[in-house]
């Protein structure tokens, strides 16, 4: 089983990001070019019951940055070029699969003490919970799923769109004040 250790400058700086404590566990699974937590990992279960949204965005720049694409309509833009392109579409169902079997090999025998329907939703929900494979859901999680490793199409179309993917000025750095 992975780690899933934090250090408590992280956390703290993810809390600050994310507006809130953080009682799931988790690891950092990508940096910005400053050293400040982009994404995190999360713990696939939590409180006995699945978590199934492995990664999550927590940089303020690009949660800011994403949004602003998703305020413009790039859900349905992004939707209606998976509709129209089988390859895209393949490669989607792909990196949800893949995030399925990571998710399973992390809990490993985790699973089994689990009721029947939670097992059913961590062996078959792919990215960020979602059930049906085509359906774009939300930016943001995939961007994090892409920029954590997984060949996510969706984030990748996304990082095209950004303008650029770090901040000019690092907000993160007065998190640490």
């Amino acid at each position: 089983m992975e780690s899933f250790e934090i250090s408590e400058k992280n956390l703290k700086i993810i809390e600050k990001q994310m507006g809130r404590k953080m009682s799931n566990k988790m690891e950092v699974s990508s940096f910005c070019k400053y050293g400040y937590p982009t994404t995190i990992k999360n713990y696939p279960i939590m409180n006995r019951k699945p978590f199934p949204t492995m990664y999550w965005l927590t940089c303020p720049y690009l949660n800011e940055e994403i949004s602003r694409l998703e305020s413009q309509n790039f859900i349905d833009k992004i939707q209606n070029k998976i509709d129209e392109n089988e390859e895209m579409l393949h490669e989607l169902k792909n990196a949800h699969k893949s995030e399925i079997k990571h998710r399973l090999d992390i809990i490993k025998d985790e699973i089994e003490e689990l009721p029947y329907p939670m097992q059913k939703a961590l062996k078959e929900k792919g990215i960020g919970g979602i059930s049906d494979f085509k359906y774009v859901k939300c930016l943001h999680l995939h961007f994090a799923s892409y920029i954590s490793g997984n060949d996510n199409p969706i984030g990748r179309e996304v990082d095209q769109l950004l303008e650029k993917r770090y901040c000019n000025s690092c907000v993160c750095c007065d998190f640490e004040k």
